[in-house]
């Protein structure tokens, strides 16, 4: 699937991209309680980007310039803008 196909509210999602950069990891608090550890990435393939969503270990997965793979993943919109998330049933992987 091409990064241009993806809309708001699809679930099992995989596409395959390049990353272009990865932001600050941030603390997050947690609608269920607790805390988290949020870092936005942003991937491309030659149709477009997007904001990738890593949660906690994926973080530290990968780095600018990584092919990775993103299987049954969903997008979500937050303050009008698409992004992906792995969630927990997806996986993230080094393509």
């Amino acid at each position: 699937m091409k990064i241009s196909e993806l809309k708001p509210g699809m679930r099992n999602v995989s596409v395959t991209a390049k990353v272009d950069s990865v932001g600050q990891p941030r603390t997050v608090n947690l609608k269920a309680g607790g805390t988290n550890t949020v870092a936005d990435a942003i991937i491309s393939d030659d149709s477009g980007s997007i904001k990738l969503s890593l949660w906690g270990d994926d973080i530290n997965k990968i780095q600018a310039g990584d092919r990775i793979s993103v299987e049954n993943g969903y997008i979500n919109t937050f303050k009008g803008e698409n992004s992906i998330s792995v969630g927990k049933f997806g996986k993230l992987t080094k393509a």
